[in-house]
């Protein structure tokens, strides 16, 4: 084998950039078929660490195992990048059973940085709809002694769309459309202020006298997911909560409306680790041979929620990340620009990993006083961007975090003119699926904010399978819900798209620098509901 390496290396040296990514692409194939092991990177992930919460245990396990993983397959430059964030926090045990009329248990899972119980809370239930701070009046002098339930019970419409698709040919071209962007300043702070809100919840139950605070699943099909989103130091909740799944909450809500209320019997044992308040992105390397031309970055989030094992959000992702990195080193090749592969950390609380990055590397925005450590929900609209020194290196991201499905292609993120060489990129991956170009523009994840500076920032059209569903976020993310061959292909199509980027003769075209833009309708006015 390691005679077969040197051959390869040795061809590639003495052909020009295109002629070498054509004769690595049999190795990289190879690599990626023969001799892959994605499949058991994300089993180990999922089956053996399970889920990994940013700052849990899980985290922690991941960080070290997935540095380990890269240095065992000769990656360079292996580290960890740490960033401000907050408390650790991880389930031990919980259990949520209706005792009265009946014993049920019930399927239910705590909110993330909620405390536990401290033992066993038996209380009986009330239905307080609270949405909004207005609502508090409403329920004043009720709450006392009760498990509140905050959620309207209100149930799911009936589906009309298959749980499981993949795309066809015409759902693929529908994402080839250019889309005009949006500027709307009032919506910038929403989040913000969502999360002010939740606070003042949790302290007006608590003033209230509640004894827990109980909310419904997004989803039915007993599905739950937990998120919770005070995870800051100081800044965590102080009433226990859980998330209870849509049929059992709504049997809950049509006992209480015809009363007695029912009682409710809830454990929840959590643990917090204020140990080490930093997140981590996980950082590895093929260096390049031309230390001027830059670097391309490949990427995916490694944390997840608790409710799965984060199989497909976004284990899969960060296998293919990793598997492709293997592909790479183990097809001897050596790219004229770096390639760097990141697995990013905090992604599920606000993209706070690819966040740090782009502060530490790639540009601020705004005046420094304006930058504050953790979650920096404004960052995205503050001017002036100013780019930092290593802003014009990094020459271009791809980003993977749409669950396991087949890469069918890539987005050009309204960059027309990546279209024609991503075409050609492609054009030998054809039979594989993937020789797909669309303009679409998509968010939601990792590359968001470094498009936002000014760095050419891709994602790559990915078959759905059940993510959007049944997987995203809930309990039933666990390794089953990944296909194999899918993401057999996904690092085969990653690792050649990554080789061309980095020896290409000039790094992609770049949009440019982003400057304020006029807001898109001047004329709007704000919707009460979003206060």
């Amino acid at each position: 084998m390691r005679h077969f390496l040197l051959a390869t290396a040795a061809l590639c040296l003495a052909l020009p950039a295109a002629a070498q990514d054509r004769a690595a692409l049999a190795t990289i194939i190879d690599q990626g078929t023969n001799h892959s092991q994605v499949v058991q990177t994300a089993q180990y992930l999922t089956d053996v660490i399970g889920p990994r919460l940013a700052n849990s245990p899980g985290a922690r396990a991941a960080e070290a195992w997935t540095q380990g993983k890269f240095r065992e397959w000769g990656l360079r430059n292996v580290r960890k990048e740490g960033f401000a964030f907050g408390r650790g926090w991880a389930i031990e045990r919980a259990s949520v059973r209706m005792v009265t009329p009946r014993a049920v248990q019930l399927t239910a899972i705590p909110v993330a940085w909620t405390p536990g119980t401290n033992g066993t809370i038996t209380a009986p239930v009330v239905v307080a709809p609270i949405a909004r701070e207005r609502d508090f009046a409403k329920y004043r002098g009720q709450l006392r002694g009760k498990i509140v339930m905050v959620t309207l019970p209100r149930a799911a419409k009936d589906p009309t769309d298959p749980d499981f698709r993949r795309l066809t040919g015409d759902d693929i071209a529908k994402l080839d459309q250019f889309q005009q962007p949006e500027y709307d300043p009032a919506s910038i702070n929403r989040r913000a202020k969502r999360l002010d809100y939740t606070k003042k919840l949790d302290a007006f139950l608590k003033a209230e006298g509640a004894v827990a605070m109980a909310t419904m699943s997004y989803r039915d099909g007993k599905l739950v997911h937990g998120e919770g989103y005070l995870f800051g130091v100081g800044d965590t909740a102080t009433l226990p909560a859980v998330q209870i799944a849509q049929e059992d909450y709504l049997r809950l809500a049509r006992l209480a409306k015809m009363g007695p209320a029912p009682t409710l019997e809830f454990i929840s044992d959590v643990r917090f680790d204020d140990g080490d308040v930093n997140a981590y992105n996980v950082i590895a390397e093929i260096p390049g041979t031309d230390p001027k031309a830059g670097y391309v970055m490949a990427g995916a989030h490694l944390d997840s929620w608790v409710a799965g094992d984060g199989a497909a959000d976004n284990g899969a992702g960060s296998a293919e990340v990793m598997e492709a990195a293997r592909i790479l080193a183990a097809s001897g090749v050596r790219p004229k620009r770096t390639i760097r592969f990141v697995l990013w950390g905090a992604e599920e609380e606000g993209l706070l990993g690819s966040l740090a990055y782009t502060k530490a590397h790639l540009a601020r925005r705004g005046a420094p006083s304006e930058q504050p450590a953790g979650a920096d929900y404004g960052f995205s609209d503050r001017w002036p961007i100013v780019p930092l020194p290593g802003h014009g290196e990094l020459a271009a991201y791809f980003n993977i975090d749409n669950g396991s499905g087949k890469l069918r292609g890539l987005y050009a993120e309204n960059n027309p003119a990546v279209v024609p060489i991503f075409r050609e990129w492609l054009a030998p991956l054809a039979s594989m699926g993937a020789a797909n170009v669309v303009a679409r523009q998509t968010g939601g994840t990792d590359h968001v904010l470094l498009q936002q500076v000014g760095i050419p920032g891709f994602q790559f059209v990915q078959d759905p399978l059940d993510y959007g569903s049944r997987v995203h976020h809930s309990s039933v993310d666990t390794f089953d819900h990944l296909k194999p061959e899918d993401l057999r292909q996904g690092s085969i199509v990653l690792a050649a798209v990554l080789l061309s980027a980095a020896n290409a003769d000039k790094a992609l075209p770049r949009p440019p620098l982003p400057t304020q833009p006029v807001v898109t309708d001047p004329f709007a006015y704000s919707d009460a509901n979003d206060d």
